[in-house]
């Protein structure tokens, strides 16, 4: 607002100098409100870019990259908009037309690195972050830069990133989940299990944490819920997962008690969980 004040008053200035004269000097008034219009079209830009539907607002930065292509904040609007769409392919080249502009810097060739994870490009992403200086400290990279190598079972590595990814942010429950599902996959269930209950401590309400928290107690037979906050519809859905937990180690009649617990839990008919004791009966 204040940056709006002193536009705006600037604004009135030059008109009033100009009006004196008698020489208005219209290029300079057309500039000034230029960038008046520039401040304006970014607040906007970020409401849409936030709050709008995201194939809306993929719509109208569409819209603006037609009109203004060398709008970095276009740009880099239309890309975001792709991302929160799940367009990830279209998104892809998006951050590559933004990564291309004079303007753009390291948070942009991160975005075009996420981006390209979302699309199973590992390799890719690897080559664009390691692009990225390492001045660079951000949650968001060294998050990334986790999962890529996790994806390279690069273990060590990966902790590393995790550890660090998670000093640089006030809301960590999402990396513990994925530091947790990492250790999961290695067969680590008792560290796993301990990830997902810190992923807990940080959002209660975190399910797929819930859900992964079940999985590792259930991968060493564990097959009774954590004590943590869950509503009756996500009690449910926790005892359908240890059920198949318990099935997948061979535990098939405690499967089916499972089953039971959660079709007698849910608050409607769970079909899910009936169509899977259905066919245990059966087999």
């Amino acid at each position: 607002m204040r940056q709006m004040f002193l536009l705006s008053a600037g604004l009135i200035g030059a008109l009033t100098l100009a009006s004196c004269s008698k020489e208005i000097d219209k290029e300079a008034v057309e500039r000034a409100l230029q960038d008046v219009n520039v401040i304006d079209e970014s607040n906007l830009n970020n409401v849409i870019l936030n709050s709008s539907d995201p194939n809306e607002a993929v719509s109208y930065f569409q819209r603006s990259v037609a009109k203004n292509p060398d709008r970095i904040d276009f740009n880099r609007g239309l890309a975001g908009s792709l991302v929160r769409a799940k367009r990830y392919t279209e998104a892809v080249s998006a951050w590559q037309r933004v990564v291309a502009l004079p303007e753009s810097g390291d948070a942009d060739r991160v975005d075009l690195a996420d981006a390209l994870i979302r699309t199973n490009d590992w390799a890719q992403a690897k080559t664009v972050l390691t692009s990225v200086p390492p001045t660079h400290e951000t949650y968001k990279r060294y998050r990334l830069e986790a999962m890529v190598a996790d994806s390279e079972k690069n273990w060590k590595a990966a902790d590393s990133f995790y550890e660090t990814a998670i000093g640089l942010t006030t809301t960590p429950a999402g990396v513990f989940n994925n530091w947790g599902y990492s250790k999961l996959t290695r067969g680590d269930y008792t560290e796993a299990e301990r990830l997902f209950g810190e992923a807990l401590r940080q959002d209660p309400n975190l399910f797929t944490a819930k859900n992964n928290l079940v999985l590792a107690r259930g991968a060493q037979r564990n097959y009774s819920l954590p004590v943590i906050a869950m509503t009756q519809t996500e009690r449910a859905q926790l005892l359908h997962t240890m059920a198949l937990s318990a099935v997948k180690q061979g535990d098939v009649s405690t499967g089916e008690g499972l089953l039971r617990d959660a079709i007698d839990t849910h608050p409607q008919h769970f079909d899910a969980a009936a169509r899977a004791l259905e066919a245990l009966e059966k087999g």
